[in-house]
């Protein structure tokens, strides 16, 4: 008998569907910018020194939801404010530094984030009561308050850079989920620091796209020189709190070199020059290397809990 085969445009039809299926589900991992998963889960674990959290499905929960969920949320709203400047930035269409979506896939991505957001709020609020709905809405109230059109901090520094403040809600769920306590006060300044000068250097990245679209940063408003001096000195900073609060000389003296690096940056090496994306990608890879290699450390100390 003779094969009856599948007809040729039902199957293009069906490869079709299964690439862009791909393709969509590939464009919302990048959204939530895998390169900055490390430092939210260095971040989720600073509070849990020492405390025997591995068995905790509690804890494990939150240490997704700090990567990929939280990354959907404030990375991909980001996205949908930044769609302009983001068609100019070379650095963007990675895993490292973020989508950069179609028409198509920026159209459904507030749909996305919104079920993403609604499935943790309700596993957060089984598990922790009332104050979990308090803690997303701050989470998205700083999210708001910084991507909101034409009246958002994005675009009015120094505010942006205060904006940043907001990542201190990872170490207030981690705290709550564990049942630990809440960090120091000065391990708090020392988080909302380390925040504001990461944010800085990403400025510097994309001063080019943020200028040709006319979008004020601190970055473009005062030049990469300077902002890098500002870098060092929250650096700077930061050593002197580590060291003067909690007696860590290894963090402190990190610290203390990479404010060096920063001074040798602005006037010796690059200076006012553009960084190239492979030296983007060095710099943000390094940074992943050095986390991931830290937070052994980070919960064998307890450096910064007490």
């Amino acid at each position: 008998m003779r094969k009856v085969r599948p007809n040729s445009g039902v199957l293009l039809q069906s490869r079709c569907r299964r690439a862009a299926r791909r393709g969509d589900l590939v464009f919302l991992v990048k959204a939530a910018r895998p390169g900055f998963w490390t430092t939210s889960l260095w971040f989720y674990l600073l509070p849990l020194g020492q405390k025997n959290v591995w068995f905790s499905p509690s804890f494990w929960l939150g240490a997704f939801y700090v990567t990929l969920p939280l990354g959907l949320l404030i990375y991909g709203w980001n996205d949908l404010a930044d769609a302009e400047s983001d068609r100019h930035n070379p650095r963007k269409g990675t895993f490292l530094f973020g989508a950069r979506g179609t028409d198509e896939q920026l159209a459904r991505l507030p749909l996305r984030i919104a079920l993403v957001q609604a499935i943790f709020l309700a596993a957060f609020i089984a598990l922790l009561g009332a104050k979990a709905a308090l803690w997303f809405a701050a989470l998205v109230f700083s999210t708001a308050i910084y991507n909101w059109p034409r009246y958002g901090l994005k675009g009015r520094p120094p505010f942006e850079v205060l904006n940043q403040i907001g990542y201190l809600l990872v170490f207030v769920l981690s705290s709550w989920l564990n049942d630990v306590p809440q960090l120091p006060l000065w391990a708090m300044v020392f988080g909302a620091c380390f925040a504001m000068h990461s944010h800085l250097f990403g400025e510097i990245m994309d001063i080019v796209p943020d200028r040709l679209t006319g979008r004020n940063t601190t970055a473009t408003v005062l030049g990469s020189v300077p902002v890098k001096a500002i870098i060092a000195t929250f650096l700077l900073a930061e050593s002197a709190l580590v060291f003067g609060f909690f007696g860590d000389r290894l963090i402190a003296g990190f610290l203390m070199l990479s404010a060096l690096w920063f001074v040798l940056d602005a006037t010796v090496i690059w200076r006012d020059r553009l960084y190239r994306p492979a030296e983007m990608r060095v710099f943000l890879l390094g940074w992943n290397a050095l986390a991931v290699l830290t937070m052994p450390y980070v919960w064998l100390t307890a450096t910064l809990t007490h």
